[in-house]
Order: C-alpha cells, then structure tokens, then sequence
C-alpha cells in the first residue's frame, strides 16, 4: 500500500517505504542508517558506498542490486 505522502510525488518518482519502516532498515553491509535519495528511488549508505533501489516501495536491500556510488553522488 503506498505511503500517504506519495500523492504528492512528482510524476515518475517511486512509491517510498513508510518513515516507520525507514527507521528499522539498515546497510546490510555496515549496519549503518540509511538515507533516502531526493527522487525517493533509493536508499544511500554512505559507509558501503551503495544506493540500494526502492521499487514499488519495496526497498531492495542486497548487495547484487546495489549499484556503488562515485564520489560526486556522495557529494550530494
């Protein structure tokens, strides 16, 4: 079920996990917190240098589906 919040996405931008859920998930690599992307369309961590995908808010957290960020995506 989409988060209430996304009504007001802008057309194209991914259905985002729930803030609550945000709370509980983190890196599968480090364990460290996560951040959502400004689209809403991955998870960051920082420490791993992954952006994990979120799809039909479902956030895939595995290391496969991750792609590795560059220093400018960090700079973000």
């Amino acid at each position: 079920m989409p988060d209430s919040n996304d009504a007001d996405l802008p057309d194209g931008a991914m259905a985002r996990p729930s803030p609550r859920l945000l709370e509980f998930l983190v890196c599968p690599v480090t364990k460290t917190t996560l951040e959502i992307s400004k689209d809403r369309s991955e998870l960051i961590s920082r420490a791993a240098r992954l952006a994990f995908p979120i799809r039909d808010g479902i956030p895939l957290l595995t290391t496969d589906t991750a792609r590795e960020l560059t220093d400018d995506d960090l700079k973000k």
